[in-house]
């Protein structure tokens, strides 16, 4: 019988409410002022007229897998209301609500009767559909009159999420008309307009700054339980806000050098050129001169900061970049000082500058000034060349550039290298049969900076360069071990996972490396754990009773886990049926569920910032701390692994999971992730997941989009975060995207898991699909025939994809399959040793994170 975490007392828990307000501490971090004419902070007592689409249902986060299912949530209105200020527009807040309610109700008996006209799940439906923010209703004269205030607060709302993308239409990415007309509405009616974008991800704006009279617009983005009470905290000034953009925001969508050809803009979801190669985000604007709306690295705050150059330092391989910044304005508050390189120009073309590094000061005190080290080693300026198939160092002139934002930024000292270097020299992985034609850069992309800017020179000497060392031919491990081994040897060092799996039978092993859903009766994403109420799903234990290997319990994320509230089992401990969520989708309980004849248990997690929003917060403390908090949570439901943080690249904003992805910037990416996994993995046992592997930028037709993306584009931008995070923190788990990379299935490419994560990465954990990429899919919608085929379960094996989840039986049949009759099954040849390997990355994982003494099952 599993052992059973959740408790059976529905009041609210010491960890939630510490939780919570660990997460309101530190959600503050990651809102973003983006203008602001001195109206904020308010001075309480202060009368507000509250108005937009979900002032009383305030989106904490995106919709998919991605959702948390929690106790409650601290909407806008409850926030300021607690926060001390008096809500004005009561009667028009409830018409909005009735809207509101109306429109759902309209959705849900659509939902129905598709559901029903399709043959569809209803949480399938909700997947696929969720339901979108309505419009507002419209402000009368007699709610202007009634409202009593000279001050109005505008809250902007959108959805977004798994399974499709964004639309550059009104009331997604455009505002809508009624918002549009409301805006200059409220600005003729008001003395002080305050606009709040409640969203996961860039918008459109322009519009919106053509209206004059906003006197302030900040980005509370979606901040998962406590979004109302952070953002009382900081209208009253409670919190300055620190937050800086992770992203650029354009003037127009079609500035984006993407935006022509993305997603369904083309009306090609089955191929995606990634033409504009490395010039993503800032790297794109600033490159080729484009102004945005807002730069990358921007943000405001209530307070001003001087920041300056203080000297640059060079030891063997390491840069030293001094920088003095100081509070000069009347409130205390944090700065972000960033550092960017321009490299020099050379047979590479480069980006005008990238982010190299960065740093968030302490709390400073008007007047207080600190100094900040930002350090950086010379190998992380270099550039990948293809034809030499290594990173690179071209000789010529580096400049270090310190700022606040991308467009703010000032020289700090420039390097000088006389000759070139290579620091790693690898070899070419991703060449595709229909290579995409890359976009040219300006011949000059940099300025000579100022012959006064100090030179520094750096000695190739001092650079060393490292060659990868790739895997050899895979042979079968030996089996010369006669006593019967299990996980307890392992622990004590008595043999390894390999002398372990060599006594394992074939078709022991093809069931290891396949989660644990067979029969297909549990259907909904990230809800097939037998173990977890509400799991994404188990590894399989068919070695627990022979060997002591227990399941693996892998729980989604990434703002927080997401489990089932609710569930009950009978007096025998047996999960009844009900209560599953996937979103506004519930699974009613039987009636004939009693107190009597069931029990019912709880656990109700904490619902953090959306990656977008932690991101922003540009505080790499503060992320650990996030992903400790989550950890503990790991701890008290009994979750091994949790899948996340997921960190894509913001290649468009129309992506629709945008919102739990960080950054267009594949540093701070990584960085963030590095420093999620760093807290959980503090937690002895647990684990992250890191996904998508790779080049997953597209949710139309995810399951069989071809990315076509040159190999230095990957290598310096959709794979450099995951790099980052590998090195930097060893999670104890990759995710595969769905998507196909240059022809071939992330979760079937032999280069990608296990020359590039292992071999030149170093990765020593476990690799996993991402759910149902190797089997019947429940959430396609097939008004689109893909041209590619599905991925391969054998080709998950022969990559070195080690768990297939969530699983079927058709996954183990063909892999033993495979290997027994040494014949292609679905285009892949399996050997004994394929499988060996994988079979042993999941028993030694399971031995790290498992306790010994757990019986759960």
């Amino acid at each position: 019988m599993p052992k059973i975490y959740a408790t059976t007392n529905p009041a609210v828990t010491k960890r939630e409410r510490e939780h919570m307000a660990l997460s309101r501490a530190l959600a503050g971090e990651c809102v973003v002022l983006l203008e602001n004419d001195g109206v904020l902070p308010l001075r309480l007592p202060q009368k507000l007229a509250l108005y937009g689409s979900c002032v009383r249902h305030t989106i904490k986060g995106g919709t998919g897998s991605g959702g948390v299912n929690t106790r409650d949530q601290v909407s806008v209105a409850q926030g300021l209301e607690r926060a001390g200020f008096t809500i004005t527009t009561k009667a028009w807040l409830d018409r909005q609500d009735l809207h509101y309610q109306e429109q759902r109700r309209d959705y849900f008996a659509w939902v129905d009767a598709y559901a029903r006209e399709n043959h569809y799940l209803r949480e399938a439906v909700v997947f696929l559909h969720p339901f979108p923010v309505p419009p507002p209703v419209e402000i009368t004269a007699e709610d202007l009159a009634a409202s009593d205030t000279d001050t109005a607060v505008y809250l902007i709302s959108r959805t977004s999420g798994e399974g499709s993308d964004r639309r550059n239409e009104r009331g997604d990415y455009l505002l809508f008309s009624e918002e549009l007309a409301q805006l200059r509405q409220l600005r003729d009616a008001y003395a002080k307009l305050i606009v709040v974008l409640n969203i996961g991800g860039v918008m459109d704006l322009k519009e919106m700054k053509e209206i004059p009279g906003i006197n302030a617009l900040l980005l509370m983005s979606q901040l998962g339980n406590v979004g109302g009470d952070v953002l009382g905290d900081v209208f009253t000034g409670t919190v300055n806000p620190s937050g800086k953009l992770t992203d650029t925001w354009a003037e127009n969508y079609g500035d984006y050098p993407s935006s022509a050809t993305f997603s369904r803009n083309d009306g090609n979801v089955d191929d995606e050129y990634y033409q504009e190669g490395i010039y993503v985000g800032y790297r794109y604007f600033d490159t080729f001169q484009v102004a945005p709306i807002y730069p990358f690295g921007y943000g405001k705050s209530y307070t001003t900061f001087s920041l300056q150059p203080a000297g640059v330092t060079v030891a063997g391989e390491m840069v030293h970049v001094c920088a003095l910044v100081k509070n000069t304005g009347a409130h205390p508050g944090k700065e972000v000082v960033q550092l960017y390189v321009s490299a020099p120009p050379g047979r590479l073309q480069k980006p005008y500058q990238e982010l190299l590094c960065f740093e968030k000061t302490k709390q400073l005190a008007p007047g207080e000034e600190v100094r900040i080290m930002l350090s950086f080693l010379s190998r992380q300026m270099a550039s990948y060349s293809t034809a030499d198939e290594a990173w690179v160092l071209e000789p010529g002139e580096y400049c270090l550039r310190l700022g606040s934002s991308s467009r703010d930024t000032q020289p700090a000292g420039v390097l000088t290298l006389d000759r070139s270097v290579k620091t790693e020299v690898l070899k070419r992985l991703f060449a595709d049969p229909d290579p995409v034609q890359e976009m040219d850069a300006p011949l000059a992309t940099c300025n000579p900076p100022d012959p006064t800017i100090p030179r520094i020179p750096l000695c190739a000497e001092d650079i060393s360069t490292h060659t990868a060392v790739y895997q050899a031919e895979r042979t079968v491990f030996p089996s010369a071990r006669t006593e019967h081994l299990t996980v307890h040897d392992i622990r004590q060092g008595r043999c390894t996972a390999e002398e372990l799996v060599a006594q394992l039978t074939v078709h022991e092993m093809a069931e290891l490396c396949v989660g644990t859903m067979r029969a297909g009766e549990k259907s909904v994403v990230g809800n097939a754990s037998d173990l977890v109420p509400g799991a994404a799903g188990d590894t399989s234990p068919v070695v627990w009773n022979s060997r002591g290997l227990r399941s693996l319990i892998l729980a989604d994320g990434p703002a927080g886990l997401r489990l089932q509230p609710v569930f009950k089992t009978d007096l025998e401990g047996n999960l009844l049926p009900g209560g599953g969520a996937l979103g506004d989708a519930m699974v009613p309980f039987d009636a004939a569920y009693t107190e009597e004849n069931s029990v019912t248990y709880y656990q109700y997690c904490t619902a953090i910032p959306i990656g977008w929003a932690i991101a922003q917060s540009w505080n790499l403390d503060l992320m650990e701390q996030i992903g400790f908090m989550i950890g503990m949570e790991m701890e008290v439901f009994g979750v091994d692994l949790w899948l996340a943080p997921a960190l894509n690249i913001h290649r468009n904003p129309l992506c629709g999971r945008n919102f739990e992805y960080y950054s267009e910037d594949p540093v701070i990416s990584g960085r963030a992730a590095a420093a999620i996994t760093r807290g959980v993995q503090r937690h002895p046992g647990k684990g992250t997941t890191i996904k998508h592997f790779a080049g997953n930028s597209q949710e139309e037709n995810r399951y069989f989009t071809n990315s076509h993306i040159g190999e230095r584009a990957l290598r310096e931008i959709y794979l450099k975060g995951f790099e980052i995070a590998v090195r930097e923190s060893q999670p104890l788990s990759i995710m595969t995207s769905y998507n196909l990379l240059n022809g071939i299935h992330a979760a079937n490419s032999y280069d990608l898991l296990q020359a590039l994560a292992r071999d030149e990465w170093g990765f020593r954990g476990v690799v996993m699909t991402d759910w149902f990429t190797s089997q019947e899919q429940p959430f396609v919608e097939r008004d689109h025939q893909p041209i590619y085929p599905i991925s391969a379960s054998t080709g998950c094996i022969f990559a070195g994809n080690d768990i297939q989840m969530p699983g079927c039986q058709q996954n183990v049949d063909d892999i033993v399959r495979a290997v027994q009759t040494g014949a292609p099954v679905d285009g892949y040849t399996v050997t004994l040793a394929d499988l060996q390997q994988c079979a042993a990355n999941v028993v030694r994982i399971i031995a790290q994170a498992t306790e010994e003494t757990e019986h759960l099952r």
